[in-house]
């Protein structure tokens, strides 16, 4: 949770004394009882609510200070400024926090160094690789592994660094039924029920769309993780080389991965598409976009590998698909994935806030 002022924090505190006022949203979603425990907002408390929003726009949708009024109150969108604010005071290292307000320039130019150094270490073109081993045929495996584990230990560790700055804001240490409880509510987005139904997202209509999305991608991205593992352990531990036979477990793990991440990116994009914009930060949507589109990429290039192996194409789509992973490691740090860790800190201290007898 950030403790420093920025330009940002203004309209979101203006924002939340009226709504603090009025009360009419109170049963929507978690921001509101929070900001109900205080009368006035902290920079760090403002940090803390914001990365609360889940921004559903129900709030925005059943208020009657919103524009037209004259108070033209939008706590949606403020909120989302400050969100984005709140990341980039804790990026490390901290001479990248200028990245994530150029979120496709970074990505693109990652991406593309990536895709030349993938090239540069290829060999085959043009050429059908079969049996176990034929990725190795293209990229030696001694590179592969230079440069995943290279590019994986640097978000690892930065995005590590990320999440303890955040969790440095939460005034206190959670006890176990804390982390559990926001466990629960993250992976069920709980939050997402504004006004008690569903998100009234991308439009004013209640929706299980954006949820259902949500879940797909997320679940497919668990799933590619889980068949990372397990191709690792086949080729390290049991000496098993890839590429695998298809209903091997590596290979029905990233096939059932790919597809939900491909549905699960393609939904969320369009939902953004659809949406309403006048809740919205236009300045914080590039990185929301950015993020679902290299997803998508590293799902559809994942799924055309397997299906085109054994053909000639594999060692372009080989390096293709490589670049658009390591690009995707090297941007976490400094792109939109910074919400999970922040938003899961916020869950805590909202589940140890509820707990305290004060209340």
């Amino acid at each position: 949770m950030p403790a420093t002022e920025t330009p940002t924090m203004p309209e979101a505190r203006r924002a939340l004394e009226i709504c603090n006022a009025c009360r009419y949203c109170e049963g929507y979603c978690a921001v509101f009882p929070a900001m109900e425990r205080r009368r006035e907002f902290s920079a760090a408390d403002l940090g803390f609510i914001a990365n609360l929003c889940h921004g559903c726009n129900g709030c925005y949708h059943a208020c009657q200070y919103a524009p037209p009024h004259e108070w033209a109150l939008n706590l949606p969108a403020a909120l989302s400024r400050v969100r984005r604010e709140s990341w980039i005071e804790t990026i490390r290292p901290c001479f990248l926090r200028g990245l994530l307000r150029r979120p496709l320039a970074a990505t693109v130019v990652a991406v593309l160094a990536f895709f030349f150094i993938s090239l540069a270490a290829a060999s085959g073109f043009g050429t059908a690789h079969t049996g176990p081993g034929a990725f190795y045929a293209v990229i030696a495996l001694p590179t592969l592994i230079a440069l995943g584990s290279v590019t994986f230990l640097f978000a690892l560790f930065a995005m590590a660094a990320s999440t303890l700055a955040a969790w440095r804001g939460l005034g206190g240490v959670p006890r176990g039924g804390h982390v559990l409880r926001a466990l629960h509510d993250a992976a069920t987005l709980k939050n997402l029920g504004g006004g008690g139904g569903e998100c009234p997202y991308p439009r004013e209509k209640p929706t299980r769309a954006r949820r259902h999305a949500h879940h797909a991608l997320a679940g497919g991205f668990l799933l590619a993780f889980a068949a990372t593992c397990v191709g690792t352990i086949y080729e390290h531990v049991l000496g098993w080389h890839a590429p695998y036979a298809f209903f091997s477990l590596p290979v029905l793990l990233g096939t059932a991965g790919g597809v939900l991440m491909l549905v699960g990116a393609a939904g969320l994009l369009v939902l953004k598409r659809l949406a309403d914009p006048a809740p919205l930060a236009a300045e914080t949507l590039p990185a929301d976009h950015v993020l679902l589109w290299l997803l998508g990429a590293i799902a559809a290039t994942g799924l055309l590998l397997l299906g085109f192996r054994a053909t000639p194409a594999m060692p372009l789509l080989l390096a293709i698909h490589l670049a658009l992973v390591l690009g995707f490691f090297v941007t976490m740090p400094f792109g939109k994935l910074l919400h999970a860790p922040h938003r899961f800190a916020a869950l805590v201290r909202d589940a140890m806030e509820r707990d305290s007898p004060h209340a």
